[in-house]
């Protein structure tokens, strides 16, 4: 029997770990509009037939690098205190919206799906829903501890976390320092009792 490289479709992890970043480092070089098939397989040292094989454009290889870095770089820790889990996340998610190559690509998935209600469902559904679910893990923790209560509304919480970090990137472009999300943190945290 021949040796088996990749999974059973012969989709190689090495190859599509090139594509995926690939894509990542052309999207924030070049932009959306400037980001091709035929690009991502050279820059990846692939085939476009083989990028073909597995995914049919430029946005889905788009949403499996969004995938793939959400999971990577923004699950919140887990020390057992919510502020410090919430002020390293909220930080975290600024950072990765500002600075990443990633945050490129979200901007640029979500700006796309401004002209695409397709798109749109399928980001939020099967893309960001992923996200929230991780977003609200150090709130529903903290409930599950006893450090909030039962009754707490995690995902009013985690709008009144999260909102003003999205506006500030999507919207007025400020600058999202740690003191800011920190601060942000401290409101949330002071409106709602804790234990």
């Amino acid at each position: 029997m021949p040796a088996h490289h990749g999974n059973r479709h012969g989709r190689s992890e090495q190859a599509r770990r090139a594509v995926l970043e690939a894509a990542d480092d052309l999207l924030a070089e070049r932009g959306f509009a400037a980001l091709t098939i035929e690009g991502i397989a050279a820059r990846a040292g692939v085939s476009k037939q083989t990028i073909y094989r597995w995914w049919s454009s430029k946005v889905d290889i788009l949403l499996d690098t969004l995938a793939d870095d959400m999971a990577q770089m923004l699950t919140p820790p887990d020390y057992g205190d919510l502020r410090r889990e919430l002020s390293e996340h909220l930080h975290r998610v600024a950072r990765f919206l500002t600075t990443e190559d990633a945050g490129a690509v979200y901007r640029a998935l979500v700006g796309q799906a401004q002209h695409d209600p397709a798109l749109a469902e399928r980001l939020r559904k099967d893309y960001l829903s992923r996200q929230h679910a991780r977003d609200r893990l150090p709130l529903t923790r903290a409930v599950e501890r006893g450090d909030l209560p039962a009754g707490t509304d995690v995902d009013a919480a985690l709008d009144r976390l999260l909102g003003p970090v999205f506006y500030r990137v999507l919207v007025t472009g400020e600058a999202l320092p740690r003191a800011y999300t920190d601060t942000l943190v401290d409101a949330v945290l002071g409106a709602v009792p804790t234990r």
